[in-house]
């Protein structure tokens, strides 16, 4: 398996342009080129962890965190970044972080907390801005189902639960073909009257080049045309954060127990109880306290998160119980949530997961 077709199958998934803006996700280390034969995926990428695939002949490291995510100005081994990245050098090994991208999709980082807790009607907490588009295109009456059912196979016009969402209305347009067209109706030199429909799409900004490929392969004109109009609609599936409910209200006290065995934590460190049940969860993995307002403007009982510091803490001013499970704590079963995308991508691949726990806290 070359890396690259492994890259993109992850990348179709959660797409590197979703990733934060301070982000380094992608192909760090190696030739996107290069034949690999099994690949190890992990939470952080250590020199344990390289020393570890190559022991067992893995050629492309797939970590969450990037290695390499500040600008690197030397290769002399200094610290651990630069040890870890000359280590896989050393070994042929590539490097592939899939970071940010991954949190900001609801099949991502935050979908396997929710599905690890069982939790339901699943929404992103703070989705990201300017991810929505809309196409319209203008067609012969006739073409219209087979350019509709193109643009629907690349992913345009789906909105929350359902897809194939178009709208169309009917008109008449006017052209004259140049003296170089090869008009699909009429005759060079004389305007032409047709019936069309006007037929728009809402489509994710990532899809867009495959939508517009696909649009002007299906479409019989020459010529198409057709409007990209931004949308200030918030894509329901792309965003930081999410928030559900359990089936059934809990105890402050079970659902703290509930995470804790979920998660298989030794310790949560989590604000005063109120002594109200929780049954709206809002969560982030990773470090989430940005979301803490958003969280109880959601109406959360309890928000779930890692790295939160000591001031933050006051910020839930007792409306909702706030629960620190730690930045490994909370990202831990990622490895798990690519390792199953692959292996239902390419069934014949071999994708280990790495036995080395690499959360450098401890807890006495």
């Amino acid at each position: 398996m070359r890396i690259k077709d492994l890259t993109a199958a992850l990348e179709a998934w959660a797409p590197r342009s979703l990733q934060e803006d301070y982000d380094n996700s992608g192909l760090q280390v190696g030739d996107p080129k290069t034949e690999v034969s099994s690949a190890l995926v992990c939470l952080d990428c250590t020199e344990a962890v390289v020393e570890e695939a190559a022991r067992l002949g893995c050629g492309l490291i797939i970590s969450h965190h990037p290695v390499i995510f500040r600008g690197l100005k030397s290769l002399s081994g200094k610290g651990y970044v630069e040890r870890t990245v000359l280590a896989a050098i050393k070994h042929g090994i590539a490097l592939y972080a899939i970071h940010t991208n991954l949190d900001n999709v609801s099949s991502g980082v935050n979908g396997e907390i929710a599905a690890r807790l069982g939790l339901k009607k699943l929404r992103v907490l703070d989705p990201k801005p300017a991810q929505l588009r809309k196409l319209v295109v203008f067609v012969p009456i006739d073409h219209a189902d087979a350019v509709r059912d193109a643009v629907f196979r690349a992913g345009a016009g789906r909105i929350g639960a359902y897809d194939e969402c178009s709208f169309t209305v009917g008109g008449m347009g006017t052209f004259r073909p140049g003296p170089e067209s090869d008009p699909f109706m009429g005759q060079r030199g004389v305007r032409e009257l047709a019936s069309e429909f006007r037929v728009e799409f809402i489509y994710p900004v990532h899809l867009e080049r495959t939508i517009l490929a696909a649009l002007l392969e299906a479409h019989p004109y020459e010529e198409v045309a057709y409007d990209l109009i931004p949308v200030a609609n918030a894509h329901p599936g792309i965003g930081a954060g999410m928030v559900g409910e359990l089936d059934k209200p809990l105890e402050e006290s079970r659902f703290l127990a509930l995470v804790k065995q979920a998660f298989g934590l030794k310790v949560i460190r989590h604000t005063k109880c109120l002594d109200r049940p929780v049954q709206k969860v809002a969560w982030c993995g990773g470090s989430g306290a940005f979301l803490i307002a958003k969280a109880k403007a959601a109406g959360a009982d309890a928000y779930l998160t890692g790295d939160v510091k000591y001031h933050e803490f006051f910020d839930a001013d007792s409306k909702l119980l706030l629960a620190d499970i730690g930045h490994y704590g909370s990202e831990q079963f990622t490895m798990n949530l690519i390792q199953r995308r692959l292996h239902e991508l390419f069934p014949t691949f071999a994708v280990r997961l790495t036995e080395i726990v690499t959360d450098p806290i401890y807890h006495y």
